[in-house]
């Protein structure tokens, strides 16, 4: 082996372990920002309580989109353009069945895994069917902040 060789043998195992030891450094280091769609539907004049946990989430360090819908598909159009780790959707006046379904079959469409949860005024007896038509989580009035972003940190990290 001739010296320059050597040199370049010796300069390609430092670069391997240089790069090994800076992906171990991000690894260690990337924190990601979860990022959140909320949304609402426009004709919802009700949005306190979506803007309280865009706080909520704010403060916990995650990084919020805030939209107004009138189509489901403005929401996933939304989540594919802004990247989200995951979608949340309030409702206050009803119809969470029909547009969660919608979302859920627009998302498969184009091929995406974001999950969804929701909150807001949902009767007791829509829960099983939202659960089964694969929304992640549902928090009903009343339920604490921490439970909302326990939740979302949860379903992040099991995508």
């Amino acid at each position: 082996m001739l010296p320059w060789e050597r040199s370049w043998a010796c300069l390609e195992k430092s670069l391997a372990l240089t790069k090994a030891r800076l992906g171990v450094m991000r690894m260690a280091t990337n924190k990601e920002k979860i990022r959140v769609l909320l949304s609402k539907s426009r004709l919802d004049a009700h949005d306190r309580g979506i803007r309280v946990l865009a706080r909520a989430l704010r403060d916990e360090g995650m990084e919020v989109v805030f939209t107004e819908y009138r189509f489901p598909e403005e929401i996933v159009k939304v989540a594919l353009e802004e990247d989200v780790n995951i979608i949340g959707i309030s409702f206050s006046s009803g119809g969470q069945v029909r547009v969660c379904t919608e979302v859920i079959r627009l998302l498969r469409e184009k091929g995406m895994d974001t999950p969804l949860i929701i909150g807001g005024g949902i009767p007791p007896f829509d829960v099983p069917k939202l659960e089964e038509i694969g929304v992640k989580g549902v928090f009903r009035g009343g339920s604490k902040l921490k439970e909302s972003t326990d939740c979302i940190r949860n379903v992040v990290a099991q995508k």
